[in-house]
């Protein structure tokens, strides 16, 4: 959008001169109040973390939102935040709701047809790309957050008087979960989007070998101790699971990111496995909405806009990661 008039998305993609895909910066960045934006930073003003109060704009098919959605999962907080899921498939009008389409629904706060008019409800002038996902405050009727980071350090810390004691983002872990978040986004999260909208053959290179070498480090990881960081799940965990979720379906094919499969990597793999299995997870994870989005939206790289059937892995067969070290709290162990 610009000046609150609606543009096409590939229109606002942007590119450095090597052809390297640059992904523009989000526009909404308010906090909640209590939320911890880095070990040693609380906020303390802003909205109250009120249940009820919020209401989270996803699609299924974004690992950005799935982030979102994964945490709220993850810390019991369906019931205090609730969801609008827009259409898979992203034409030129950009987001839609068509509750039509199993898994989607309606724009349960306004009634929209488009996502665009929930930015215009925040900004009549809003300029900027029309993103998932989107928190809303229903107080003070606009958008607190469109940056999925930070949405869900929000969750994972300003709502503890309403999750189910799950620590996403423990004391003394806090510095690690940090580094590692800020090292998986440009080399794995952004990483296949670099490959997949790369201008150039030397841009698609850079990336393609920053992600296996990536890859490579985090199976090695993996392969020794059960999560990313310390001895529990943390949000490190959640920012790699979205990708690794879609590599095999979406990203090795649709991206050319195809040098490896995540089944190829003994501990990924496995790691894969376990987190699609955690308490609450699969509700999150729709792979007709991830692949339905990515190979009948990005018409330039996939221009008869056919969905392939397989690769189908099996993301609920036994994983075999129990004996190594780090524990799950007991709400998810169950």
């Amino acid at each position: 959008m610009v000046d609150g008039e609606w543009h096409t998305d590939e229109e606002m993609l942007e590119h450095d001169e090597s052809g390297e895909f640059e992904r523009a910066e989000t526009s909404f960045r308010d906090w909640i109040r209590g939320s911890r934006k880095r070990p040693d930073e609380v906020v303390t003003d802003g909205p109250e973390p009120a249940s009820g109060r919020y209401h989270l704009y996803v699609s299924y098919a974004c690992p950005w939102a799935h982030r979102a959605l994964t945490v709220r999962a993850l810390l019991g907080l369906e019931d205090d935040i609730s969801v609008s899921v827009v259409d898979p498939v992203r034409y030129d009008q950009g987001w839609e709701f068509d509750a039509s389409k199993p898994g989607s629904t309606e724009d349960h706060l306004f009634g929209s047809d488009y996502l665009r008019e929930v930015y215009r409800e925040a900004d009549s002038d809003y300029t900027g790309r029309v993103t998932v996902p989107v928190l809303w405050d229903t107080e003070e009727d606009t958008i607190v957050n469109n940056e999925s980071e930070e949405i869900i350090r929000m969750f994972a810390t300003a709502f503890s008087e309403y999750d189910n004691g799950v620590d996403l983002y423990p004391e003394g872990d806090r510095g690690e979960i940090d580094d590692v978040i800020d090292d998986v986004y440009p080399r794995i999260n952004n990483g296949v989007y670099r490959a997949g909208f790369a201008e150039s053959q030397d841009a698609y290179d850079d990336a393609v070998r920053d992600l296996f070498d990536a890859l490579e480090e985090y199976d090695a990881r993996l392969s020794e101790q059960r999560f990313l960081v310390g001895d529990s799940l943390t949000l490190a965990d959640v920012c790699m699971f979205t990708t690794l979720y879609r590599f095999d379906e979406v990203y090795h094919n649709h991206f050319k990111c195809n040098y490896r499969q995540i089944t190829d990597y003994d501990a990924l793999w496995g790691y894969l496995r376990e987190l699609c299995q955690l308490p609450g997870v699969e509700a999150t994870c729709d792979m007709w909405h991830v692949k339905q989005h990515y190979y009948r939206s990005h018409g330039d790289i996939n221009p008869k806009r056919r969905v392939p059937i397989g690769p189908d892995p099996d993301f609920f067969a036994p994983h075999a990661r129990d004996d190594l070290p780090g524990d799950l709290p007991d709400v998810l162990a169950a």
